[in-house]
């Protein structure tokens, strides 16, 4: 009943079927778009603007979107968040934009921290699978030096040890026999074998491999780090390695920087174990040293630390020198600022008529043995004794420095080492050293007269109060001097001196006069003889098992007796005057000295009876008196004391001592005398 006439149609709703045919169609009608729109995106552009934290996400899915059994349309994951990203192609999700909701990003997974035990055992297989190769072909392996180094950094006390263990092992097998010159940037270049640039890459690696090596050593020893339980410390690892290197390897590169590290150890008032060591392996380079180059940088290097600490420092420093090869290879004389040398002419061999090819023949063999002396790194005769010479002039300037100085703790080493060094001594310069010697003696006897003046009642021995010294360090605290044996070391060194060279013969032109070490020892005996210690023995490092300048007071005592007595230059020329004063005077001393001192003294008379027993034997006979007047024990002089007035009696009251062998020594002694 329409009122147009057009007849409405009632809509019904779809059925099933025609449900899912519209299903269908829109289903193709998206599919078109999306294809459609995906061939106008940009995925590079898209890529690139992506954000890149975290990590990347699983593979994507390139399966279009499926249909649910409700009609929907569900797309992937991956494939949604590509839409997303573009962010203008989403329309063909039915027109409305899908919710994604956003997930957290990936946390990164940090590597699992290794335990402290674990890195010391990866450490230790790297720096044994580095150092086997090395040691099997060190040219193919160039980078090995570097991989150490880096291993050596860590920040684990046993990996550092490690480390530098390792490179002082691999450093001391692959070093040459020579030394390698720095190769410079700027130098010409000229075209070698493939071999030879290999090999010379190697060495250039290997120089400055070993540069930053000995830099670590020097850095590692200059800070004390306290070990773990049951370890040794960086400094003292550092200092074994050095050692090590400059006893095995003196001749390479970087020589003066080792020496440095061991010097600046030694530098120290009191030497401990890494000192010791230090001091142990300077010796085994003195000894050893047959260049000569390397000593004198070491003695340099010594002479200026000492000097900069105003020679506080332990006296086996300045017992070092006496290891030194000159003192039997060389043959010239010295002093602080010169060195003569013998000057004394060869034999003259006659010239040898030779013809033109002759001459020629013998200039080209000289030429060919001087370049295979330079290829085997041989050092000349020549060489060598100016080596000797210019270390010899460094140490008689520190010796001569610590006597001008009166340090009392160096005095003992410094006259000993002029002992031994009296055969090398410049005879123009004996008269000063005399004169040096003569100043030692008078200052220690003001000395020892002013510590008894200044004696307090209290006992202090210096009249200081006890109780200024109790808050004091016992290491830094003045050495206690002794000055008996200071005086006796003087008399020892002089006449030393003395029959060392041939000065004797050219005394009278030198005016050279021994009298004054003669009389002091004289007024002495008597002094020296109630001292309580005079058969102790100085004790010396017992770290170091040093001999030197370790004698008692009585070994010093008969040295300079013997060197009064007996002297080896002229045995005759003793005036008997002297021999009967101190034959005197020491036969009285004999009652008062300990047993093995007495027995010494007695064996010394012995060896005069033998030699000068004509002359004073009329002082065991009273009735051939040669003297008037009277004897005078404590004079000041020995010709003084008036010695043929008195008559030996002293032998009879030995006859009666408890001890038999100075009851034999006695009659020995009498049995010369008579003989």
């Amino acid at each position: 009943m329409a009122i147009n006439g057009t007849k409405r149609r009632k809509l019904a709703h779809d059925g099933p079927d025609e449900e899912a045919a519209g299903a269908s169609d829109s289903s193709k009608t998206a599919q078109k778009t999306f294809f459609k729109n995906a061939a106008s995106w940009d995925l590079e552009q898209d890529y690139e603007s992506r954000p890149r934290k975290g990590k990347k996400h699983e593979k994507e899915s390139n399966r279009l979107p499926t249909k649910s059994a409700d009609g929907r349309l569900e797309v992937l994951r991956g494939l949604e968040e590509d839409s997303l990203s573009v962010g203008s192609d989403d329309d063909w999700l039915d027109g409305r934009e899908a919710e994604v909701e956003s997930e957290p990003e990936p946390a990164k997974q940090e590597a699992p921290v290794k335990s402290e035990a674990q890195q010391i055992m990866e450490a230790q297989e790297e720096l044994a699978k580095l150092a086997m190769a090395m040691n099997e072909n060190p040219e193919e392996h160039v980078g090995a030096f570097k991989a150490l180094a880096r291993i050596g950094s860590s920040r684990i006390h046993a990996v550092r040890v490690l480390s530098l263990l390792t490179q002082m092992a691999v450093y001391k097998d692959v070093i040459p026999g020579y030394r390698i010159r720095p190769q410079t940037a700027d130098g010409p270049r000229e075209k070698v074998s493939k071999d030879v640039r290999t090999l010379r890459q190697y060495e250039q690696a290997l120089v400055a491999g070993y540069q930053g090596y000995i830099r670590e050593l020097a850095k590692c020893a200059k800070f004390e780090v306290k070990p773990g339980p049951g370890g040794q410390s960086l400094s003292s690892v550092a200092i074994k390695c050095a050692c090590t290197l400059i006893t095995s390897v003196p001749h390479f590169n970087f020589r003066t920087d080792l020496l440095k590290i061991l010097v600046g150890k030694l530098s120290k008032r009191r030497l401990d174990k890494d000192s010791i060591q230090c001091q142990r392996a300077l010796e085994i380079l003195f000894r050893d040293d047959e260049e000569g180059r390397p000593s004198m940088e070491a003695v340099s290097l010594l002479s200026k630390m000492m000097k900069a600490r105003d020679f506080q420092v332990d006296e086996t420093v300045v017992n070092l020198f006496l290891n030194l090869r000159l003192l039997s290879e060389f043959s010239g004389k010295a002093s602080r600022d010169r060195v003569e040398r013998s000057t004394e002419p060869g034999p003259r061999k006659k010239k040898e008529f030779r013809t033109k090819r002759e001459r020629k023949t013998v200039k080209e063999q000289k030429a060919f043995d001087k370049d295979m002396a330079q290829a085997d790194a041989m050092v000349s005769h020549e060489e060598r004794e100016r080596m000797q010479s210019e270390t010899l002039k460094l140490v008689f300037a520190s010796y001569f420095r610590i006597l001008k100085l009166r340090v009392p703790h160096l005095m003992g080493a410094v006259l000993e080492g002029l002992a031994k060094y009296a055969h090398l001594i410049n005879q123009d310069f004996f008269g000063d050293l005399l004169e040096a010697l003569k100043d030692l003696i008078r200052h220690s006897d003001e000395d020892a007269q002013a510590l008894l003046d200044d004696d307090a009642p209290e006992g202090t021995g210096n009249g200081k109060d006890l109780s200024d010294d109790e808050d004091e360090d016992d290491g830094d605290a003045p050495p206690v001097r002794n000055l008996t044996r200071e005086s006796l070391l003087c008399t020892v060194t002089a006449f030393a001196l003395l029959a060392g060279q041939d000065a004797h013969n050219s005394r009278n032109a030198l005016h050279l006069d021994l009298s004054f070490f003669i009389t002091h020892l004289y007024r002495s005996l008597l002094t020296v003889s109630l001292q309580p210690d005079l058969e102790l023995t100085r004790l010396a490092n017992s770290a170091t098992d040093s001999k030197i300048n370790v004698q008692t007071t009585t070994v010093l005592l008969l040295r300079s007796l013997t060197a009064i007595l007996l002297p080896p230059y002229n045995i005759r020329s003793v005036p008997p005057l002297r021999i009967a004063a101190f034959t005197k005077q020491l036969m009285a001393v004999a009652m008062h000295l300990p047993e093995k001192s007495c027995q010494g003294v007695l064996a010394l008379l012995g060896d005069v009876a033998r030699t000068h027993g004509k002359k004073v034997n009329s002082m065991w006979n009273t009735e051939e008196r040669k003297g008037d007047g009277k004897f005078i024990a404590v004079s000041d002089s020995v010709e003084g004391s008036n010695p043929f007035a008195a008559t030996v009696w002293e032998g009879e009251l030995l006859r009666k001592h408890f001890s038999p062998n100075i009851r034999e020594g006695v009659k020995l002694l009498e049995k010369g005398m008579s003989g």
